[in-house]
């Protein structure tokens, strides 16, 4: 049974990579000091592993939270690197049961990296079988349902989990203190994008100019993925549009196709806000409602949408909702009502 299954797993792992993550995976650094930003962060892990290192034992367990796009299995890979061990990946919804963990966790060597990315989604009665394997690396595995069945204990050999979770708030505290390594990744600055970008125009062999890369990097929303992703589709234009060099110019032609504005929001962003102001007056509004409005689901507005714009403070989260703040609207171009700036004025104090 065993044998079927693990066939399985090795055809997951080796199954063809789509064409937009090879072309992100061929930009992530491989090793700790070829990452830019985050430097406290790199500090932690990197005092961590030379201790490992030092010692000759696993790397404690990690957990990596924060919003999308900031390199959490970057990060992961990294510390595989780092380790000089395999690392093996997988994401809570799919593990679904505990023969599924539990097959990944006999096939780990000692030192190995298993990453699960979005932990938090992982089912209670997983969660819980996977306790003893973090503190004690034990595990014990019921092998058959009902009156026949037999607890069998196996003895695992040491590894490394490393967690990623785009909500830690949803971590049961149990698993959360089971972590030895706690990082919280930032949003990176126009500074450091402009150097993960550069970088990556190098890698790909890409003409550019100073300034156009500054332009990308500080409409990026502050995170990787999307300055990378941006840069792939500025490629693009210069290639078919002008003669393959990035300069401001095509930047902003590029950009205005995508419909990526000054600040880097896109379409998805100002439908939201506009939701927000001219459906529910400014607010405060419930997510819910904002999502039923729109069409889209909740973890899509939460997960992707809200951050940045609460980051760069048009919207703000209240205890009855969200509610737009002055800059929202001077960016859409609105005039909040005289109503509405005083109903604001007092939810804001």
């Amino acid at each position: 049974m065993y044998a079927g299954v693990c066939m399985s797993i090795e055809r997951t792992f080796s199954q063809p990579v789509p064409d937009e993550e090879r072309f992100l995976t061929s930009l992530r650094p491989q090793r700790l000091d070829e990452c830019i930003g985050q430097t406290q962060v790199r500090e932690q892990l990197r005092i961590a592993l030379e201790a490992a290192r030092k010692r000759d034992e696993p790397l404690d367990h990690v957990l990596l939270d924060g919003p999308p796009g900031l390199g959490k299995t970057t990060l992961a890979n990294v510390i595989a690197n780092e380790m000089g061990v395999t690392v093996r990946q997988t994401s809570g919804p799919a593990i679904a049961r505990q023969g599924d963990l539990m097959m990944m966790l006999t096939q780990m060597d000692t030192g190995d990296v298993l990453f699960i990315d979005e932990i938090h989604r992982l089912a209670k009665v997983v969660e819980e079988f996977l306790y003893p394997a973090l503190e004690d690396f034990r595990v014990d595995y019921t092998t058959e349902s009902g009156i026949g069945g037999r607890t069998v204990n196996f003895a695992l050999k040491r590894f490394t989990l490393v967690g990623a979770t785009t909500r830690a708030g949803l971590l049961s505290a149990a698993l959360r203190d089971r972590f030895g390594l706690l990082l919280h990744l930032q949003y990176y600055t126009d500074d450091e994008l402009q150097r993960i970008v550069e970088r990556s125009a190098h890698l790909l062999g890409v003409q550019f100019e100073d300034a156009a890369l500054e332009r990308l990097a500080s409409r990026s929303r502050a995170t990787p993925r999307i300055v990378n992703r941006l840069l792939r589709r500025v490629r693009d234009y210069a290639d078919v549009r002008g003669d393959g060099v990035l300069t401001p110019s095509v930047v902003d032609a590029a950009l205005e196709i995508l419909q990526i504005d000054a600040l880097g929001l896109d379409e998805l962003d100002r439908a939201y806000l506009r939701s927000l102001i001219e459906h529910y007056d400014g607010g405060p509004a419930g997510v819910e409602a904002i999502a039923a409005t729109m069409g889209h689901e909740r973890d899509t507005l939460e997960d992707v949408v809200e951050p940045y714009l609460l980051q760069i403070g048009f919207v703000i989260r209240t205890p009855r909702g969200r509610a737009a703040r002055p800059a929202a609207y001077a960016h859409l171009g609105m005039t909040p009502s005289k109503w509405q700036a005083s109903d604001q004025a007092e939810l804001f104090e």
